[in-house]
Order: structure tokens, then sequence, then C-alpha cells
């Protein structure tokens, strides 16, 4: 029977655990804002940790948060080291996540197409009727 997870994919998801209370605690930067974590992807030879991070509340542009999180990757891949037993602490590389803001893009879109459109009457019953049951 195979294995359902491979190994990376086990270290990944513990990296992400540790590695978002490293940068809520001990690694915060006024500058960066808040720094949500959300993904973190091991390469199969892990070598490799790609951490996927977005701003909130930023002082830089994204572009600049990123940079100065990989400038301290080297610092954050030691803390990490003492969380974490492995025998060779994979490279870690910061990753700007921009799938908020093309959500939030696709969503203005599509409610500019659903205002664009013209209403029938069938549809304005139907509407009326669901939001009045």
């Amino acid at each position: 029977m195979p294995r359902e997870f491979f190994r990376s994919d086990r270290v990944a998801a513990q990296v992400k655990r540790e590695l978002a209370e490293l940068l809520r605690t001990e690694f915060k930067n006024p500058q960066l804002g808040m720094v949500t974590l959300s993904d973190v992807e091991a390469t199969r030879d892990m070598s490799l940790i790609k951490a996927y991070v977005s701003f909130l509340g930023a002082a830089e542009t994204p572009q600049k948060c990123v940079k100065a999180l990989n400038l301290q990757a080297p610092k954050i891949r030691y803390a990490l080291s003492g969380r974490i037993r492995l025998r060779v602490m994979p490279e870690l590389r910061f990753i700007y996540d921009d799938s908020i803001e093309r959500g939030m893009k696709m969503e203005e879109l599509l409610g500019n197409i659903k205002a664009a459109q013209p209403v029938s009457d069938e549809q304005e019953q139907e509407e009326s009727k669901d939001k009045n049951p």
C-alpha cells in the first residue's frame, strides 16, 4: 500500500506551524506590519522551503517587505533548526502571495459584470422570493 503523504509534505506542515509562531513572536518588524503565512512548500529533496507570505498594514511595498524577510532568512532558519529536528535544515525563501489581492479584484470584476447586466422580470421575481421567504 503506497504512502498517502510524502515526508516533504509533513515537514512543510511542521515548518509552517513553527514559522508562523516565529514570525508572530520573535521576528516582529513594525515596517512589515502583520505577516501572514499562507503556504509553505518543501522540495522533494528537502533542499529548499518556499514560504508564501502576505502583509497587512505594511509601511513598505510588498517587494521591499519580502526582501527584508529574505535578508533575515538565515536567522529565521537558525531559529527553526532549534525547534524542528532535521539533519539538515533546508534553505528558506520567502515569496509574496498576491492571491488575496487577485481574489478581491476578481470579485470586483464579477460585481461590475452583474451590475451591467439588465435584469429581466422573471429574475426580479425570483430574487424577491429569495429575499422574502
